[in-house]
């Protein structure tokens, strides 16, 4: 693939509209209530009688925060109250084991992944006993390759306490950051310093954490070219493996927190590109590689390996190593990929907690893929991953003739290919250099479901810069 990335300011912003960030394909909101418990235990059976087993990736969602990000989007629940986290692993533990039961023993857990919300508001002995208790109920792998992971926010992070996440076999964390600049921390209520984060990452390293990702934002109130610059030179002077520089989607009507946020203070347009174009300057000038959407990494970080093999993968917590495995999801509002099914946890703590007292998984929605949707997410995944596509691999798999299937799909992509963004040949699809940056786009000229209507009141989708 074209591992070059060009930044076009007058392309990006004549493509700057709504659209998926493909974690999943079919997207969330293609979710229904008709999928429910049944049908995932049909799927996990399923699954367990493949010829060649899947692996297993654990997801784990701890929804507590101790203080509201403004610009946050994710599910969670504001408290200081620190005993609502033993009622709420008590039934998390429930439903580890329910889960488990759907599986074979023989099928080997490679990851598991703490997101949230904030994961270290358990504390270290509790994060360690819930992996305890995964290792009760799954085999977790053993091998170089497992990985166990965490998502830290380290204004609540004792260098003291990553000792201890190591010994229960925690080696990857993500910390969140955002901005170093005061007067943004200030706008968006989360002020952090430097020297409190620089202490987590040397503390990871210390203890042997094979990976370390820094989450930045691009956007936000008050942020300016002079701010983000000494973030970014503060960022790769700590040198984590990874780099995430999402843009913020401000979207109140969703995201009840972001209307605390004057809209007045945001970027504008141009401030927004100007803004991602030094992120990408500063980061490919420290030798970081652009995985795609959002993510950096160092060269011989596992994401770039993967890449270059291959093997990439991209799902609901990111890009992975782990393409061969089953995804199961635990915890409020967790989504679940196993087998060809999507399905998702209740989203609000009362109904996910009513459903594990009556003795029964929570999952409220789902769906089960079609072979177009199969047909359709492989081919947005390998878009989204390796900046390509097989036709002749797409056509030998499903017995389709590409260009009469994708017919339609075709007749969107070319102005895209008129603007350089793809190349189409005889048997491949490629994504250049100009087109890097808007591989969300690329992906929606494939995506079957953006042809039904939409309610246009509420924007389900942020933008694509």
């Amino acid at each position: 693939m074209d591992t070059t990335l060009a930044f076009d300011t007058d392309l990006l912003r004549r493509y700057d509209r709504p659209g998926p960030r493909y974690t999943s394909y079919p997207t969330a909101p293609q979710f229904h209530v008709g999928f429910g418990e049944r049908e995932l235990r049909q799927a996990a059976a399923s699954s367990n009688g493949d010829p060649i087993p899947r692996r297993l990736s654990l997801y784990v969602h701890v929804p507590f925060c101790e203080s509201p990000c403004f610009y946050c989007g994710c599910n969670r629940v504001i408290t200081r109250d620190k005993s609502r986290a033993d009622a709420y692993l008590a039934r998390l533990y429930r439903e580890i084991a329910l889960a488990a039961e759907m599986f074979d023993r023989d099928r080997e857990l490679i990851q598991v992944h703490f997101g949230g919300g904030t994961p270290n508001f358990l504390s270290p002995a509790q994060l360690c006993e819930t992996v305890d208790t995964i290792g009760t109920h799954f085999r977790i792998a053993q091998g170089a390759d497992r990985d166990i992971s965490i998502e830290l926010d380290p204004r609540h992070v004792d260098p003291r306490d990553i000792a201890q996440l190591a010994t229960c076999g925690f080696n990857r964390a993500s910390l969140g950051v955002q901005d170093f600049d005061h007067d943004v921390q200030v706008a968006v209520n989360r002020v952090q310093s430097v020297d409190e984060t620089r202490a987590v990452v040397d503390a990871c390293r210390a203890h042997g954490f094979r990976s370390v990702n820094i989450d930045l934002i691009y956007g936000l109130p008050k942020q300016t070219i002079e701010g983000f610059e000494r973030t970014l030179d503060t960022v790769v002077d700590m040198r984590p493996d990874r780099v995430a520089v999402y843009g913020y989607a401000h979207m109140p009507a969703l995201f009840k927190p972001q209307r605390r946020i004057d809209a007045f203070t945001l970027p504008d347009p141009e401030g927004r590109l100007a803004l991602l174009q030094q992120a990408i300057a500063r980061l490919t000038h420290a030798g970081y590689r652009y995985i795609g959407m959002d993510h950096f990494a160092l060269p011989d970080d596992d994401l770039a390996v993967a890449q270059g093999q291959g093997s990439l993968h991209r799902n609901f917590m990111g890009y992975t190593t782990h393409a061969d495995s089953d995804l199961i999801g635990v915890g409020v509002s967790a989504i679940s990929h196993v087998a060809d099914t999507f399905s998702q946890n209740a989203r609000d703590l009362a109904s996910w907690e009513a459903m594990l007292d009556a003795g029964r998984l929570p999952v409220f929605r789902g769906m089960r893929l079609s072979e177009d949707d199969q047909l359709r997410a492989g081919l947005i995944q390998s878009l989204m991953c390796q900046g390509e596509i097989a036709i002749d691999g797409i056509e030998q798999r499903f017995g389709i003739d590409f260009r009469v299937y994708f017919r339609e799909a075709l007749e969107r992509l070319a102005p895209l290919v008129a603007d350089g963004l793809v190349r189409v040949g005889k048997q491949r699809i490629e994504v250049t250099a100009r087109g890097r940056l808007l591989l969300r786009n690329i992906a929606m000229c494939f995506d079957h479901y953006l042809d039904a209507p939409a309610d246009v009141a509420t924007p389900r989708f942020s933008r694509a810069i």
